[in-house]
């Protein structure tokens, strides 16, 4: 056994050697300067190829000013807000310094200061490295500042430092950048805004960050703001910041921040491909905005300048020729959405975000949620159908080729027999764009003319939780879905973003095999290379030959149905149009197997985004995905694949069993075939064969020899003399963007 006297030698030297190391660190940490602060660096972006694409800016919006030039109303708002005690306290917090030791040593969070000398402190380290050192050295420091330096130097430092969002580090930039005027110039009730913002820019910015994170929208930033605004004049009016007369004053009205601005180099598309491209690097690693807008890092994209400005051209050659909002009232605020995404890559290529920065359009379009996708939606619950079956055919998959009632008006059916019914506890009836009676008519039919009915009723039958899966494992996020499965659901009530509608029908076009969008291939750190960027995992969302027979139905559609004017690309194509109620949106979204492009054109209400109706914009009665969204694709595509190889698509085979609705009348006996020239010999063709209108022809495209039948059963072509109806549909209803959880996205009566 040791001696006392061993164990008492022991015990003194190490808290002696303790002392002595506490000492020599803390003797050896300099006070930090927010002038060294200060001295920050780009982010610069690169093409896909290599190339720089844009250094963000010149470097931290930043302009250090004196305590003097701060007004008190400023400097008392941080205090009020966040350390009542600043002038009294040592400007350490040690439970929460130990807390923080703690939590990272057992492999947690950094966890920040609570006291304004803390946060001065953590604001002045460029490194943000994750470490037990750095936190050491900083709580080191932060106890020298705390006893070495002045009260109102270490304010004057924090506020300094201290990062307000849109790119502005300190007060002198925050004054500039939200209100126009210089720091001295704030008013109190302007200083309480600022301050809110230091909870968290993205989440208390009025203006929104819907593109950093769908829960920051403009309203509910707008909320947030407002609530920590007043709370914060409130707590200076207790703390005798403020005189009653100034506090009835500040309180009045909520002084509006001014919109953003465009920063240097971030015009045009540049703008919007940085935004997703930042976007993906924050989603990926444990930078904070903060940290990333500081500056050091170099962002390797998979953006290509050639795509890129293929796309910007193609919309704008379109709207030139299209649009004219100067003499059209409906033309005005039109607004275009695209993204084309590689199959079995995932790269994200080429996006069309809007009209750019420079032109006050701050949202990213091509990444943003609230435009429902209309008819595009139906091909998901199709692979459903063909992956799942139905109720009926006991998990074996239904064949392209079932039959279901395309009628306009039709009662929709459960599994168990009954109706749906409205609010009112009528029979919901669902309706298509025309009351054309098609009657029984397959799938695929349906499919090629867009008409809903049938959809619906497969849905139900299917089951829209499978419909809801299905889209999932293709690459749609669950929160742009509705929450609410009711009959709507199947017709493209859903709000995803062109870029994850694209990465959805690359799937389609990869035979079933789906690999997540991606932006960012590598990220490195003052020439370091950074963790968590590695290419997204091809994973299986469904059947190859489901898949395929997805692919073979959609390039009907582009040969006979809606999206005919998609021919003029002149390749081997498939796609899908999609328009919603009062023509709020229209969609066309189609493939080869190089790429896969959507582009989504809206209306939108530049005070509330709220969407607006399309009809007669372009001088048209009702605007339909298969026109000037078509028309964008073609533009582009033809110019993005040039000089490439036509590959067609893989074969499809026969697939799953002929499921018709429930209801559908059993096939009469076919006459005999005689050689008469008088028409009233001729069998009867249902309206959905008639090819003699100027409408795309109602006849299919016969691709495999297994799929070669007419909806009527009968093999070859048939005549008639009843027109077809237009080749356009409309389905769902437009809501305003960024709703795209809510539970208004989801009426009775769709068309």
């Amino acid at each position: 056994m040791p001696s006392w006297r061993l164990v008492s030698g022991l015990c003194i030297t190490f808290f002696g050697s303790l002392v002595a190391l506490v000492g020599v660190s803390y003797a050896m940490v300099s006070v930090p300067s927010e002038n060294t602060a200060a001295q920050s660096q780009n982010n610069v972006y690169y093409w896909g190829n290599g190339q720089q694409m844009v250094a963000s800016g010149t470097g931290v919006n930043r302009q250090n000013v004196t305590i003097d030039l701060i007004p008190e109303a400023m400097q008392y708002a941080v205090i009020s807000a966040e350390n009542k005690t600043f002038y009294s306290d040592p400007g350490v917090d040690f439970k929460g310094i130990a807390r923080a030791i703690v939590n990272m040593a057992q492999g947690g969070q950094t966890q920040g200061g609570s006291t304004i000398t803390q946060q001065y402190v953590k604001n002045t380290y460029l490194s943000q490295d994750q470490t037990l050192t750095r936190k050491f050295k900083e709580m080191f420091i932060a106890i020298k500042v705390g006893t070495k330096v002045p009260k109102p130097q270490i304010l004057q430092g924090y506020l300094n430092t201290s990062y307000f969002g849109r790119g502005a580090y300190g007060i002198q930039a925050a004054a500039q950048t939200y209100y126009g005027v210089n720091a001295k110039d704030l008013t109190p009730s302007e200083c309480a805004v600022l301050a809110s913002l230091l909870k968290g820019a993205t989440y208390y910015d009025p203006a929104g960050n819907p593109d950093i994170d769908p829960a920051a929208t403009k309203d509910a930033n707008y909320k947030r703001s407002h609530d920590r605004w007043a709370w914060i004049l409130e707590e200076m009016h207790k703390d005798q910041h403020l005189t009653d007369a100034q506090y009835q004053q500040a309180i009045k009205k909520y002084p509006m921040p001014q919109g953003r601005k465009a920063v240097k180099g971030m015009t045009g598309q540049i703008s919007y491909l940085a935004d997703t491209a930042k976007k993906y690097v924050l989603a990926h690693s444990n930078i904070t905005e903060s940290q990333f807008d500081q500056g050091g890092y170099q962002i390797y994209t998979t953006f290509d300048k050639a795509k890129v400005n293929a796309l910007s051209a193609a919309v704008a050659k379109i709207q030139k020729a299209r649009l004219d909002p100067k003499n059209r009232d409906k033309d005005k605020y039109v607004q275009f959405g695209a993204a084309s995404v590689v199959p079995k890559d995932g790269a994200i290529v080429a996006l069309y975000g809007g009209a750019g920065y420079e032109n006050n359009h701050f949202t990213n379009n091509a990444d943003t949620s609230g435009v429902p996708v209309g008819s595009t939606w139906k091909p998901f619950v199709l692979a459903a159908a063909m992956e799942d079956g139905t109720y009926k055919t006991d998990g074996v998959g239904v064949s392209p080729l079932s039959k279901y009632n395309g009628d306009d008006n039709l009662k929709v059916r459960r599994p168990d027999g009954t109706y749906y019914l409205n609010k009112d506890n009528s029979i919901f009836r669902q309706r298509n764009e025309s009351a054309y009676p098609w009657g029984y008519i397959t799938l695929r039919k349906a499919m090629e003319q867009s008409i809903n009915t049938p959809f619906v009723q497969l849905g139900v039958d299917v089951g829209m939780t499978k419909v809801r899966d299905m889209a999932q494992a293709s690459g749609i996020l669950l929160n742009s879905m509705s929450q609410n499965l009711n009959p709507s659901f199947a017709i493209g009530t859903s709000t995803p973003s062109a870029i994850r509608m694209a990465d959805a029908y690359a799937t389609f076009a990869a035979s079933g095999e789906h690999v997540d969008p991606y932006s960012v291939t590598s990220v490195k750190k003052d020439g370091q290379e950074l963790t968590g960027f590695d290419k997204p995992k091809l994973t299986r969302a469904m059947d190859a030959n489901v898949a395929n027979n997805v692919t073979d139905v959609l390039q009907n559609v582009i040969q006979n149905g809606t999206g005919t004017n998609a021919k003029a690309l002149g390749r081997t194509a498939a796609g899908k149009t999609g328009t919603t109620d009062s023509n709020k949106s229209a969609w066309f979204v189609g493939y080869t197997q190089q790429l896969a492009t959507s582009v989504a054109m809206f209306r939108e209400n530049p005070k509330d985004a709220e969407l607006l109706s399309m009809n007669g914009t372009a001088g048209v009665a009702s605007i339909h995905g298969g026109d000037i969204p078509t028309a964008v694709w073609t533009e582009y595509m033809k110019a993005a694949l040039q000089g490439k190889n036509d590959l067609g698509f893989p074969d499809a085979t026969k697939l799953g069993e002929i499921s018709d609705e429930l209801g559908m009348p059993s096939p009469t006996p076919s006459p005999s075939i005689t050689v008469s020239e008088s028409p009233s010999e001729t069998p009867s063709a249902t309206p959905s064969e008639t090819a003699t209108s100027p409408s795309p022809t109602a006849t299919e495209t016969c691709q495999f020899a297994w799929n070669c039948s007419t909806d009527g059963g009968s093999t070859g072509s048939t005549s008639g003399t009843t027109s077809s109806p237009t080749a356009t549909e409309t389905t769902g209803n437009g809501n305003t963007r960024g709703n795209a959880n809510g539970g208004n996205l989801f009426g009775g009566s769709t068309g």
